[in-house]
């Protein structure tokens, strides 16, 4: 007897629909077809395993199993329930005639209990396409699932719940997500708080220029500046994920595993900060069986790297393209896929090997010349797609002790998120464009214009203080912002002042 259940295969962040036939004739041996992977052969086993401890037989005749369509390839442990339950109903052990409606996914352990899954999300966006009526799957996913609309989930515990489902002996408790107050409830729930930091006003003021424009920035000062403490805080300070945000950054996590069984959908930005020791794989993504790496990870949020000439130059140079593109592609023989990475990157530095390089207070200790070569890990490229560039210096004790209120998260995010708007109308006929960090040089040319004075101080600021010409485009962008902050049509002079502080590693001589 033929029968057929519906699963699915997530590449890159899309699902595919997967059927997996099931034909029970005479003979001894079992086949799996339909180019699995090694984990997809061994199913069978855990399959047998699981249908005899749950009171029913594992028929002795010749079982084939086909996942179509056959040329693509199938990789994890998840078809273990899908082709358990088509044995099952190939074998008249229960009722096919409901099968058809519903997506199966899950892994099944030897005792029949049901382990979860990857890509729970995307499987259920892509069923909810293909218009089936249900999907059931491991427990420990069915809150990510069920905020999809218009489609029934079943979260299930073990493979005798899902046989008496189809048997219709036992009924199944479908859960619900109301998905638009899922998305409120923790919109602004932040552990961290600007209210925290002490000082380091100038810092505050830069890192809300980044948010502002989506700019990336890197963070120069000695060893216990807060440089950590003030990275950790910039996703308190961005604007809130729209729900499309959510939906996108959460079908990432789901891919990746990363999602917990209390998670429905993510809602705050997320915030990476990968060890220094870090492969070029771990980062941008890829793998045997590809992942998504860190950068896609941090996608629609923060990636912070901190120590960032302690990085394997390999790993710094793979984010070049991606910090332009704001994807990344991972191409294979048989496919490639594509996943987003559209994040902020926030590195910090010492100033040199010892750490003290431009310290007020502590003499730097560095022989003549390694300042320069230790900057120099990090290459002109990859510090051309930083427009901040922003010294921090250590807080002083008076500073450290005072009682007094500091601003807190939650003002400096209402002038980020007036700025954002300002820059939603201007880039409203562009669906590539977000914010000022992501203008083209041409771009560039046609919004940030400038006076005759303004075009006098550049000229003066470039010669003077040796900025290099990669630096030109990135002071317009980031005084554009600046001017965005004040509610400014125009790029005026003090914009263009502040901005030109933001560059030191271009300052001639600045590192001796």
């Amino acid at each position: 007897m033929l029968v057929k259940t519906y699963g699915s295969a997530v590449y890159g962040v899309n699902a595919l629909t997967i059927t997996i036939e099931v034909n029970i004739s005479a003979g001894t041996k079992y086949y799996m077809v339909g180019l699995p992977d090694n984990a997809v052969k061994e199913s069978l086993q855990r399959v047998a395993s699981a249908i005899n401890v749950s009171g029913f037989r594992m028929p002795k005749q010749k079982i084939v199993v086909n996942l179509a369509p056959a040329d693509m390839k199938k990789e994890g442990s998840s078809y273990d329930l899908p082709i358990a339950i088509g044995i099952l109903a190939a074998s008249g052990q229960i009722p096919a005639d409901e099968l058809e409606d519903y997506f199966i996914m899950g892994e099944l352990s030897l005792d029949g209990s049901i382990q979860p899954i990857k890509g729970a999300l995307p499987i259920a966006i892509q069923a909810q396409q293909e218009g089936f009526k249900g999907f059931i799957l491991p427990k420990q996913n069915v809150r990510e699932a069920a905020i999809v609309n218009d489609l029934v989930a079943y979260g299930v515990e073990n493979l005798a719940q899902v046989i008496a489902f189809f048997n219709k002996s036992e009924a199944l408790e479908q859960v619900k997500v109301n998905t638009k107050e899922e998305f409120l409830k923790n919109i602004n729930n932040y552990e961290h708080d600007f209210a925290d930091v002490k000082g380091q006003e100038n810092i505050k003021r830069a890192l809300e220029i980044a948010a502002a424009g989506g700019h990336n920035v890197i963070l120069i000062g000695p060893p216990g500046a807060g440089k950590t403490m003030l990275a950790k805080r910039l996703p308190t300070i961005l604007p809130p994920l729209n729900l499309n945000e959510a939906l996108e950054t959460t079908k990432i996590h789901s891919v990746a595993g990363k999602l917990s069984a209390s998670d429905a959908l993510m809602t705050s930005r997320p915030y990476r900060s990968p060890h220094h020791t870090i492969s070029d794989v771990a980062l941008v993504g890829g793998g045997i069986n590809p992942q998504p790496g860190e950068i896609s990870l941090a996608h629609n949020g923060v990636l912070f790297l901190d120590e960032l000439p302690e990085f394997k130059r390999t790993v710094l140079e793979v984010m070049r393209q991606p910090l332009e593109d704001r994807k990344v592609a991972i191409a294979r023989a048989r496919f490639s896929v594509e996943y987003p990475a559209s994040f902020m990157l926030v590195a910090s530095m010492n100033p040199c090997p010892c750490g003290f390089y431009n310290h007020p207070e502590k003499d730097c200790v560095c022989a003549p010349g390694v300042v320069q070569k230790y900057l120099s890990k990090i290459s002109g490229p990859l510090l051309d797609r930083i427009d901040l560039h922003v010294e921090v210096t250590p807080v002083n004790f008076t500073e450290l002790a005072s009682t007094s209120e500091t601003e807190r998260s939650n003002f400096i995010r209402e002038r980020v998120i007036k700025a954002r708007e300002i820059q939603d109308l201007r880039f409203a006929d562009r669906e590539d464009l977000h914010c000022n960090a992501q203008m083209s040089p041409k771009m560039v040319r046609k919004v940030c214009q400038i006076s005759d004075e303004g075009n006098s101080l550049l000229k003066s600021a470039m010669e003077k203080l040796g900025l290099s010409a990669r630096a030109y485009d990135r002071i317009l962008k980031v005084a554009r912002t600046i001017a965005d902050l004040d509610g400014s049509e125009n790029v005026e002079m003090e914009h263009l002042a502040e901005s030109i502080n933001y560059r030191s590693l271009d300052r001639d001589g600045w590192a001796g």
